[in-house]
């Protein structure tokens, strides 16, 4: 008999979609690919600028790691490249291990999401609690907003701090030399990123602002001798063909070993993220087509994605959400959209090098703000703030943890401080009491509730909730308590679970019960608490026969052994 936890769940949908595939379903995805393709443009650019690289290897990522995905993914519609989300990360790797260290942190976390797709961990996304979701998104849009600042305003800092702090009073410091041109073509940027949609729906914003952009640029030099506009051509080298394959280099002085070990908990973060960003836009894409996407293909394909990119120079990529909207609005509903989108970053990165030399910084730092109000989620974060105050407190934490320290700490954090919260509130909701008298026997609405009146000979200890650490305390105390009853009847039935401190704990209650010449009767015990307590030995210690269904059976049995 084959075993399934060990198959491998990779059935890439492009294989799928092509049976019956015709020149109707390739026209849509074509025209879709295009637009995407267009839209893709500027994002790529500005992203890999403000990671710390350059406009080509952000155009080469959207470029390889977009075709990757498209081919590899688990998903019809899902157009991959660079994020926002990324920025920061990409940044501090950059400025602690340099080009080359970043390369090696996208290869290994490329490895880990092809592993987190063979083991069939898809579904992780379930397991990141949603304040910190929203949080690390706010603080990733902030910081976003933070960087552009210095480009947005022409005030020609060579070496901005990356600390958040340090940033905002080097800007300050600054302010005098605010180049008021540069400040008019970012500002006018964002106003026709803002208002585009009110007057067409199709044509992007961003691209707009750029093209505008960059025409008055040109008119501003050519015509007023203004030349103090910043433009990608005046800081960054622009490519004369191909990407090359080349290695990743080592940081100086570091062998492959330690510079894994020192890169792991980044790579370990840059997985966790593009798996998140990835699954998310997954599942908002099969919402919008009826469709369901394969979440381990999904991890599989941008694992592949990520382990071959770096070869070409190129940046940690993802499942862009606003990318894969736009494709499935344009009618692409297969890989071969995401495709074709490729084929036109490519044709830009070959054929238009030196339009895009022209594009002002400004003008991108405009469109990186844009992102950041978009990645915001500000609207979200507002209504939150309406639930309780623990997801509050984990939504807070990680946003500020983001923005003042990095997204590593932030999530780390963040996880332990909800894990903690969560076990609060079980705590809060589960309850331990001792009746003695009179006992409410509730049926949910089948047949009518009762009252059992509880004989002098026994007492119903009653656990209402899972049975963990939290709360094994409780129990051990009552375990020190003295009464006259003879038997003692443990209620488990809304125990859902219990781990090894609780069983721990309710043998030191049997053990001393039992010492004390008193019986134990077990009641409403569940089958997988039950079997967790066949393990331990405690249903041999009190006796099978003193397992009972329910509490009238446990009640009748107290009474044959009292």
């Amino acid at each position: 008999m084959k075993n399934k936890r060990f198959t491998i769940d990779f059935r890439p949908k492009l294989l799928s979609t092509l049976k019956g595939y015709n020149l109707e379903s390739f026209s849509k995805d074509a025209m879709a690919g295009i637009i995407v393709g267009i839209v893709a443009i500027p994002l790529a650019i500005a992203f890999g600028i403000a990671s710390g690289v350059g406009p080509t290897e952000g155009l080469v990522t959207a470029i390889i790691a977009g075709f990757l995905i498209s081919v590899f993914g688990g998903s019809k519609v899902q157009i991959g490249g660079p994020t926002g989300a990324f920025i920061v990360i990409i940044y501090g790797i950059i400025q602690q291990f340099g080009v080359g260290g970043l390369a090696i942190a996208t290869i290994m976390a490329g490895v880990i999401l092809v592993l987190m797709g063979l083991f069939r961990l898809g579904s992780v996304i379930k397991f990141m609690p949603y304040p910190i979701i929203v949080g690390f998104t706010g603080g990733i849009a902030i910081t976003i907003f933070s960087t552009q600042m210095n480009d947005l305003f022409g005030m020609g800092i060579e070496n901005v701090p990356a600390n958040f702090i340090d940033k905002w009073v080097c800007y300050f410091q600054n302010i005098g030399n605010i180049n008021w041109w540069s400040a008019a073509i970012g500002l006018l940027s964002i106003l026709i990123i803002i208002y585009t949609p009110k007057f067409s729906k199709k044509i992007p914003g961003s691209l707009l602002a750029i093209v505008v952009a960059t025409v008055i640029c040109w008119l501003l030099k050519s015509y007023a001798g203004v030349t103090t506009i910043a433009t990608i051509g005046d800081l960054y080298e622009l490519p004369s063909g191909l990407p090359e394959w080349r290695l990743p280099a080592l940081p100086e002085g570091e062998t492959i070993f330690s510079t894994m070990q020192s890169l792991l908990p980044v790579a370990f973060t840059i997985a966790m993220l593009g798996a998140i960003e990835s699954l998310l836009s997954a599942m908002v894409a099969d919402g919008v087509i009826g469709d369901r996407h394969n979440s381990n293909t999904e991890l599989i394909g941008q694992g592949i994605a990520n382990i071959v990119v770096p070869f070409f120079g190129g940046i940690p990529a993802t499942g862009a959400i606003a990318r894969t909207m736009a494709n499935i609005n344009n009618g692409g509903r297969t890989p071969v959209a995401g495709i074709v989108h490729t084929v036109v970053l490519l044709c830009v990165l070959l054929l238009l090098g030196g339009l895009v030399g022209a594009i002002p910084m400004p003008c991108l730092a405009g469109v990186l703000i844009m992102v950041s109000y978009n990645m915001s989620g500000w609207r979200t974060i507002r209504s939150m703030c309406r639930q309780s105050r623990s997801d509050i407190a984990v939504l807070f934490t990680t946003l500020l943890l983001t923005v003042i320290f990095d997204l590593t700490i932030a999530i780390e954090v963040g996880l332990v401080l909800a894990v903690v919260l969560f076990m609060r509130r079980i705590m809060e909701n589960t309850s331990i009491s001792v009746i003695d008298k009179e006992l409410e026997v509730h049926h949910d609405g089948e047949g009518e509730d009762e009252k059992l009146t509880i004989p002098p000979f026994a007492e119903v200890y009653e656990i209402d909730g899972p049975f963990f650490f939290g709360i094994a305390n409780k129990f051990e105390e009552m375990a020190r308590t003295r009464s006259k009853a003879t038997v003692r009847i443990i209620r488990m039935r809304k125990v859902s679970f219990i781990d090894a401190t609780g069983l721990h704990n309710l043998e030191i209650f049997i053990d001393s019960t039992l010492e004390s010449g008193r019986k134990v009767v077990l009641s409403g015990v569940n089958e997988s608490v039950y079997r967790s307590l066949e393990r331990t030995g405690l249903v041999a210690k009190v006796g099978k026969e003193n397992v009972q269904d329910n509490i009238h059976s446990a009640l009748n049995r107290a009474a044959e052994i009292c």
